[in-house]
């Protein structure tokens, strides 16, 4: 057998071998905690990102809530405004009744002063004073189909724009 060597004592040898242990076991250190590491990472990135994005979800909902009461009140309009449009018959019927009114007012003033009556009641007099030409009203049913025609299109616009998000 052979004998062993006496072991020489190298400085430089000892110190890199000790800076390698050294090494060696901070890694070890840093692999063995690096999982809670992570962890406390993660809780803090929570901790932090979490109520600004829980408070973003509210102001959402809430806007939400407020658009489904505006795209309730549009429709409420459009059906307010079609059904003006059906009254249109109504107010022609009107506006005739209002001109034959107008045509039996004349009649009797021309019989009235073909009788020659001098005495004029606060009635006639105020009557006379107060003008009862009424304008023609076309652009009216136009002007009503317009602005239903301009509604539709813009719930129509809102709805895709809803459907695609």
């Amino acid at each position: 057998m052979a004998t062993p060597t006496p072991a020489v004592s190298d400085p430089e040898l000892e110190t890199r071998v000790k800076k390698a242990s050294e090494r060696i076991s901070e890694n070890m250190h840093i692999v063995a905690n690096e999982p809670s590491l992570a962890f406390y990472r993660l809780q803090e990135h929570v901790r932090k990102s979490l109520p600004p994005m829980v408070e973003n979800r509210v102001e959402v909902i809430k806007l939400h809530r407020e658009l489904q009461g505006h795209c309730y009140d549009v429709e409420y309009a459009v059906s307010a405004v079609r059904s003006m449009e059906e009254a249109a018959p109504h107010f022609e019927s009107m506006k005739e009744l209002i001109k034959s009114a107008t045509n039996y007012k004349q009649q009797l003033k021309v019989e009235e002063s073909r009788r020659g009556k001098k005495e004029s009641s606060v009635y006639k007099r105020l009557s006379a004073h107060i003008p009862l030409d009424l304008p023609d009203l076309p652009e009216l049913g136009n002007a009503l189909r317009e602005t239903a025609n301009r509604v539709e299109s813009m719930m129509a616009e809102a709805r895709q724009s809803n459907a695609e998000h």
